[in-house]
Parts: structure tokens; sequence; C-alpha cells
């Protein structure tokens, strides 16, 4: 018996079939799937759309290669002692 119990989810779902009614719920399902299908189209778009990409279709040249982004980078640094003057108290 947890959170995760079927009888505990039955009892949610009916809660929100009252509050929201089936008509709203039916609505939000088809509102979430044009959603994502239009992210799905402008994600597609944004790539056919490079900047810098010639317009006329011509064949792009091929980008010159580049170092990675993500390459360690390391510090020469020398360790020194410091010295605190002594406190009186």
């Amino acid at each position: 018996m947890g959170i995760f119990d079927w009888k505990h989810w039955l009892v949610i779902l009916i809660v929100v079939i009252l509050v929201f009614g089936t008509k709203k719920l039916k609505n939000l399902g088809s509102d979430l799937g044009e959603t994502i299908k239009g992210f799905r189209k402008a994600m597609n778009t944004d790539d056919e759309q490079q900047p810098g990409a010639p317009a006329d279709g011509a064949k792009p040249q091929p980008a010159q290669p580049t170092a990675p982004l993500n390459q360690p980078h390391t510090i020469d640094a020398q360790a020194q002692k410091v010295e605190e003057p002594a406190r009186k108290d």
C-alpha cells in the first residue's frame, strides 16, 4: 500500500473528472496534442532554416573544424603558505 497503488490513482481520476468534467478533459487532450504537433513542426523548420544557409538552394560550404568547447583547461599556479600574525587575546 503506497501512493502508487491503483486504488489511489482511481480515486484521483474520479476527483479530476468531477472537478473538470469530461468535456474539458477531452478538449485538454486535443489541445495538448496540437501543441506537441506545433512544437515538432517548429523544431523541424528551425533545422531547415539555419542562419547563414544560402537561400537560393546552393550547396552550403562545409564548416571549418573548430576545437571542441568542452576541452579541459589547466591552471598553472603555485601554492604558497601565508603565515598569519599571532593574535593577542
